[in-house]
């Protein structure tokens, strides 16, 4: 059965209005350390807050099955309202880091039930040409993250709660739309019960254990990268006092141009393999963090955006490559469960890096920090490249 060609587009529109909540309090990060009194170092933390949230959510939707035992479709609208709620808390003006840290903790909890889910819906809709569809589905979560930035530069005339209400307003439309127009998709497979040995069952297969450690290593660098791309265009301006940088409008176009690369990632991957456009997109990402300090100490300001414009591109190009990789190597009953345990680990290991750039940084002001990005990217490759399983014990 061919889906309607108004489905993907549905979906990829929600996708984004809904994801427009994930980097909502980076993109007025400075407006909330000057009316809360915050310091610097919260950028880390607010960021790894929103992790966290989404960690424990994936965890929690994948030990019960949510989105393979109930309408995804529902699934997706009661998160995105919930999560808008939360999102709409960090205006409120009695806060402290402690709340803030709270209501972004709970936003990132409730996308656990928008990205992955969204991803689910993709994947039983296009059985065939899943890689680029999900090139769509995450390039709408690119532009939906780097929104935020566009927003705050759009509305320096205006107060930045006003950013907060727009990503709210944004992800309670994402919710109707996904809700009312997408039905349940007729390549889906309904688990009937919950599938407690589902964390462990899924790595038993090699292909899907090597797609996972893939996405592992790249997800290492993906959002330590994009949540110090703003302090890096800083960085830069301090070390050259000429070059001044609008640097939520580029904040938002290095970010977001990545949303282009997962949709060319897609096409390309119908011509080269999914596998293989994977292991390229890693591999330049990978250099992108070891040649970094030398970017930054050269004297040309726009080499230096080209460069970031780029390494935004590659950062995520594989992401949805590894997402078709590894939902097409779980049991259709179980899809929508691996998809978030994968989703889940991922975004575990991204505390871990951004905790760790947020510490070095505060220690050093050397910018060879960023080549630590580069580790993740390493290991995946390394797992890729292998052609002899490797005897694993569960």
């Amino acid at each position: 059965m061919k889906p309607s060609k108004t489905i993907l587009p549905i979906i990829v529109v929600s996708q984004f209005c809904c994801t427009s909540l994930w980097f909502a309090g980076n993109g007025v990060m400075h407006d909330l350390i000057a009316n809360f009194g915050l310091a610097e170092s919260a950028l880390g933390h607010l960021t790894s807050a929103v992790q966290f949230g989404f960690i424990l959510g994936t965890l929690i939707f994948a030990v019960l099955s949510i989105a393979d035992r109930f309408s995804p479709s529902k699934v997706f609208l009661c998160c995105a309202i919930l999560g808008a709620i939360f999102n709409l808390g960090t205006i409120w003006k009695g806060n402290s880091l402690g709340s803030i840290l709270t209501f972004r903790f709970f936003t990132g909890f409730f996308l656990a039930g928008i990205y992955p889910v969204g991803m689910k819906i993709a994947a039983d809709y296009f059985e065939k040409g899943l890689g680029k569809s999900l090139g769509y589905l995450v390039g709408a979560l690119v532009v939906g993250t780097a929104f935020p930035h566009l927003l705050k530069d759009m509305t320096t005339a205006f107060p930045w709660k006003y950013v907060l209400i727009g990503t709210s307003s944004l992800a309670v439309l994402g919710g109707v739309l996904m809700a009312s127009l997408v039905p349940d998709g007729p390549y889906r497979k309904p688990g009937q019960k919950i599938y407690l040995s589902a964390f462990l069952q899924v790595f038993r297969n090699r292909n899907f254990r090597s797609a996972a450690f893939g996405y592992f290593g790249h997800m290492w660098e993906l959002y330590a990268f994009w949540a110090f791309v703003p302090v890096m265009l800083k960085t830069y301006s301090t070390i050259h006092p000429d070059v001044a940088f609008n640097i939520p409008l580029l904040s938002f176009l290095i970010i977001a141009t990545g949303g282009l690369a997962c949709v060319l990632g897609g096409y390309l991957a119908q011509t080269l393999g999914t596998k293989r456009v994977a292991f390229l997109a890693l591999m330049l990402s990978c250099g992108c963090c070891l040649v970094s300090p030398l970017v930054f100490a050269q004297s040309e300001a726009i080499l230096f955006v080209a460069f970031l414009l780029f390494w935004g591109m590659v950062v995520i190009a594989d992401s949805p490559l590894f997402s078709t990789l590894v939902a097409q190597n779980a049991q259709p009953e179980i899809k929508g469960t691996a998809l978030t345990i994968v989703n889940c680990i991922g975004f575990a290991i991204t505390i871990v890096s951004i905790q760790l750039l947020t510490g070095i940084k505060e220690v050093t002001t050397s910018n060879s920090v960023y080549m630590l990005l580069a580790l993740g990217p390493i290991l995946g490759l390394m797992v890729l490249s292998k052609k002899k399983p490797t005897k694993w014990y569960l």
